[in-house]
């Protein structure tokens, strides 16, 4: 009896299993093998063939050698560091009006905040594109008859011109998981504490924001490794402005690295490393909020 269940599930588990081989882990290690090689080329200017040969950490050495490479790292910590907060931030305070309402008109709004989520990330920078681009912007003509000379594509504006289109996109992506978790606390807690005296602000910072940590750690992962993993939007945009170089983000520079240099052992390197300051922030920002959980529980 028990071998036939056992039969069964992994029967039932094996398709999984394979596909996460074949799509997750073996795209990582054949990553790290490329980052251990390099081409090397022989004869005159190149043209007597190559071959490949074990490099070590001199693909490491290079990428982390690379000013436009740890530039594009700054840039995106920057980025992080000021856009996660606002758009979590944005996410549950939306979340928090949504599911305390009442009126019809709510699941219109879930919809409509969610909707820039379906929106994909290219087609979403090339209609913010057109909102940035003086002469065609209405923003852009809106501030200058206020008087206000505003270039959202300049140097100093292009940072956060990019974080407000991936604010748009993913805000109401993240207040639909906050949402998910709220509708999952027992009315039975709302009710006992209405009965307390609790007015609304009260249930919702005492009771609804420490019920929904686990969904705000959740998206504030994600929105970590969303945030290293900026591309679409710097390499849509570059087009339009010439503050986008090959550096711009750690991403746009291994594009760059593989597609245009031909260097896919560097590229390969700097996907490794991009990887594992993924890994570092989300799993450091997860044990950091759960010191804070056992401290403030204890």
């Amino acid at each position: 009896m028990h071998s036939s269940r056992n039969r069964a599930a992994v029967g039932f588990l094996l398709p999984f299993c394979v596909l996460f081989l074949a799509t997750f882990i073996a795209p990582i290690c054949y990553a790290l093998y490329q980052s251990l090689f390099k081409v090397e080329r022989s004869g005159a200017l190149g043209l007597g063939g190559e071959t490949e040969v074990f490099a070590g950490l001199s693909n490491y050495t290079h990428a982390l050698e690379d000013s436009q490479f740890l530039e594009g790292f700054a840039r995106v910590l920057l980025f992080g560091v000021v856009q996660v907060p606002v758009m979590i931030l944005l996410a549950t305070v939306l979340a928090l009006l949504l599911e305390a309402a009442s009126a019809r008109g709510v699941v219109f709004f879930r919809t409509a905040f969610f909707l820039p989520y379906g929106v994909p990330g290219v087609i979403a920078s090339i209609l913010w594109g057109f909102l940035y681009v003086p002469g065609i912007s209405p923003f852009v003509e809106m501030f200058h008859s206020a008087g206000f000379d505003v270039n959202f594509l300049s140097e100093g504006n292009l940072l956060w011109a990019i974080a407000n289109i991936v604010t748009w996109e993913f805000t109401g992506y993240n207040m639909l998981i906050l949402i998910s978790q709220l509708k999952a606390v027992p009315d039975e807690l709302y009710e006992a504490a209405r009965i307390d005296g609790a007015n609304a602000w009260q249930v919702a910072i005492r009771i609804k924001l420490p019920l929904i940590r686990p969904a705000l750690v959740l998206t504030t992962v994600f929105s970590i490794i969303g945030t290293l993993q900026l591309f679409s939007e710097p390499l849509v945009l570059k087009p339009l402005t010439g503050n986008i170089d090959t550096g711009y983000t750690p991403n746009v520079h291994a594009y760059n690295e593989a597609f245009q240099s031909n260097n896919y052992n560097v590229a390969a390197a700097e996907a490794v490393l991009l990887a594992l300051v993924a890994c570092v922030l989300s799993f450091g920002f997860m044990r950091l909020v759960g010191r804070r959980g056992k401290v403030g529980d204890e």
